[in-house]
């Protein structure tokens, strides 16, 4: 590990996520403020979301060839990303401690050099308890809030 600082960036955030099932097709949006740092070969995206349930803080982890989603607080769940491959994940809620399988299609991602400005696509194939619960697409687009 490295003495030297993280620089962080303020970025606007901006999620679609469409979640496709039995021929049906729900989309959710959510623009949000948060951060953006680089770490080794990876870039992360931090923020935070209000839902029902309460305040979520969510991380995401991008590197060449795989994604990480991270959530905790209200929600708390796990998700590994890589190209053509199942990956195990959880996901917990009070009553207990549900199992994940991503299966992913897509995962790509790009950041213009320099700046706090790219994107983040995810397709994939969700399993949960042994049922299919739908294919994923989450779109992410960020760019530094300029103050």
């Amino acid at each position: 590990m490295s003495g030297h600082p993280v620089e962080e960036k303020r970025v606007k955030i901006k999620l679609n996520t469409s979640i496709y099932n039995d021929g049906e097709k729900e989309t959710f949006e959510l623009t949000t403020f948060g951060r953006y740092y680089e770490k080794g070969n990876s870039f992360f995206l931090q923020y935070e979301e209000t839902m029902e349930e309460g305040s979520i803080k969510s991380i995401m982890k991008v590197s060449d060839k795989e994604a990480f989603l991270l959530r905790s607080g209200a929600i708390k769940m796990r998700m590994v990303f890589q190209q053509n491959k199942k990956q195990q994940g959880r996901y917990e809620t009070p009553y207990g401690t549900m199992g994940l399988i991503t299966r992913t299609t897509r995962l790509a991602h790009s950041v213009e050099e320099g700046q706090a400005k790219g994107t983040i696509d995810i397709l994939y194939d969700l399993t949960m308890h042994g049922s299919h619960a739908g294919t994923y697409h989450l779109e992410f687009m960020f760019e530094e809030e300029k103050v």
